[in-house]
């Protein structure tokens, strides 16, 4: 369970985002990242009953609190959100699960956040031979009553090789798959909440299986090498 604490520490980093503040409170931001990582580690041991996942800890999916400022024009040094990412094990398991929470805006989300050129190849080409299969996926109640739609930034034009009049232009156009369902502050705060973070992640998994099938197959449909 993520105490208030956690929720609170938060809000008094983000209206005290500096240098000297953070370091006078060090003892305090360990306290709390050690709440946060077992709340990870908890919902780690809930994911690896229906998942393989590689991340090996709660401790190492969490990302660090220091931002890197040096191409941004944002100067302020630390996040103001506790998040963390785990990595699904072996290249026939395709797609990232995270979590982020931050007083306003948490979320728990997945899929594909920058699929590589030869990958996104593969998803468009099924997608335009055949996109029966990850409609039905998408416009499912428990997908649609988990995450409403699908998300992630699309291009405004057709992708180059593909016709514009194709009937799953809409899906084609996508550059990202993501899936997100966002939760309140008193959800995140309920004694339940791993367990709703765990079930979003298993609500994933048609989405992933038919991506994983499409990422890891051969043109003739065998499993590729």
């Amino acid at each position: 369970m993520i105490p208030a604490s956690s929720i609170d520490f938060l809000k008094k980093l983000k209206a005290n985002n500096n240098r000297d503040w953070f370091n006078a409170h060090k003892d305090e931001y360990l306290e709390q990242l050690g709440y946060i990582e077992t709340f990870a580690d908890t919902l780690l041991g809930e994911m690896n009953k229906h998942d393989v996942i590689e991340t090996v800890s709660g401790k190492k999916s969490l990302q660090r609190i220091y931002r890197d400022t040096r191409f941004s024009p944002d100067k302020t040094p630390y996040k103001t959100n506790w998040s963390g990412s785990f990595t699904r094990a072996t290249a026939q398991r395709r797609g990232g699960y995270y979590f982020h929470i931050e007083p306003g805006n948490t979320f728990v989300a997945g899929g594909f956040w920058a699929p590589e050129p030869g990958d996104m190849k593969l998803i468009r080409d099924d997608i335009s031979f055949d996109p029966e299969p990850i409609r039905k996926i998408i416009s499912s109640k428990e997908f649609t009553d988990t995450f409403g739609s699908l998300r992630g930034e699309q291009l405004k034009t057709t992708p180059k090789g593909f016709d514009p009049t194709n009937e799953a232009i809409d899906l084609l156009r996508y550059k990202q798959f993501l899936l997100q369902r966002k939760f309140t502050e008193k959800e995140v705060l309920s004694s339940d909440f791993v367990q709703e973070a765990n079930l979003t992640y298993i609500r994933m998994r048609p989405f992933f299986d038919y991506m994983s099938e499409v990422l890891t197959s051969n043109a003739d449909g065998s499993l590729a090498d």
